[in-house]
């Protein structure tokens, strides 16, 4: 079967199209033929670190996480998919787990889950990882409605997600951006727009919440901007974060009890730990999405298999409104 694979980490131009052999069914496990793939910033990270990165396959590597698809072969063991179920995941592309830069998988059952009826695979394929990171954080958080939450970067891929779900689950939105489309789109997807290049954390906290502050904040921009979390979340309040690899001082935490929550979906996979998890997450969101209460936001192009370097570059290029997908 055709497969884009990275032979030396590096640049966008790393993927090299081969043939590869189509992989076999084992316990646990569906054969997938994939029909669509996204492209994540966890996947540039991979492609462009290499070993230098500790969930990076050894090379040649098969990358690409997210992916949607039809069930062609179901193992033994397997009772809850059948031969010609369409199905959505985030399965491969990082440690031992071969990627979908190609055009079958061999998938944990425990990963995956019925494609929602009313969405194409190409808008599935953009969900998983994104979705599943959102949903977990906002669960970890213990949003309720009623709640007044915070999303930074509500335009980006876990952004946009994270704000359509807060609002399903009955909780006032805000959302930073920073440039008129950010912000248009954070409006049309149900939540406030806050411009954060305007509009100083104080302001918008006096504004919003009449200086209480959040009480969730989900922040999936990190590094500096935790600090910014701290500021606008409310006493006893509870910050998620995605990005949280920096020092920082947490006295701003401890002065105001705040719950802090970082959500790094890839543990399942990385470490073969709860990956049910991960089936009951999406199980809940084709649920949310077959009410109609949660959209993909997809970028304008449109990728082929062997574009791949074209699709890395649109995504690091952030030109990009919406996931970027990549056709298989």
């Amino acid at each position: 079967m055709k497969a884009m694979i990275v032979n030396t980490y590096g640049p966008t131009d790393a993927f090299e199209l081969t043939e590869i052999a189509k992989p076999q069914i084992k316990s646990g496990h569906v054969l997938v033929k994939i029909v669509a793939t996204s492209i994540n910033t966890v996947d540039t990270m991979i492609r462009q670190m290499g070993a230098d990165l500790p969930l990076s396959p050894a090379s040649p590597a098969l990358l690409g996480m997210d992916f949607a698809g039809i069930v062609e072969e179901v193992a033994s063991d397997v009772s809850n998919f059948n031969v010609g179920d369409e199905v959505y995941g985030c399965a491969g592309g990082l440690a031992d787990l071969p990627g979908t830069l190609t055009e079958y998988i061999v998938a944990d059952a425990n990963l995956i889950a019925l494609k929602p009826k009313n969405i194409s695979m190409r808008e599935a394929a953009a969900l998983p990882l994104v979705a599943i990171t959102a949903y977990e954080g906002l669960e970890r958080s213990g949003i309720k409605a009623g709640q007044n939450v915070l999303v930074h970067g509500g335009s980006g891929g876990v952004g946009h997600v994270a704000l359509q779900l807060a609002k399903h689950f009955g909780a006032n939105v805000f959302s930073t951006g920073g440039g008129e489309a950010q912000l248009a789109l954070i409006e049309e997807l149900g939540a406030t727009a806050i411009n954060y290049r305007t509009e100083s954390v104080e302001n918008y906290v006096n504004v919003h919440t009449n200086g209480a502050g959040f009480d969730v904040v989900f922040d999936t921009v990190g590094g500096a901007n935790m600090t910014n979390s701290f500021e606008a979340a409310a006493l006893n309040g509870h910050v998620a974060s995605t990005v949280s690899m920096l020092e920082i001082d947490l006295t701003p935490v401890h002065f105001k009890g705040l719950s802090l929550h970082v959500v790094f979906m890839l543990i399942p996979m990385l470490h073969n730990h709860r990956r049910e998890e991960h089936a009951r997450i999406l199980k809940a969101l084709t649920a949310i999405i077959e009410a109609g209460a949660l959209k993909p936001v997809l970028d304008e192009t449109n990728f082929a298999l062997t574009e791949v370097s074209k699709a890395h570059e649109r995504l690091e290029s952030g030109k990009a409104m919406g996931k970027v997908m990549v056709n298989i």
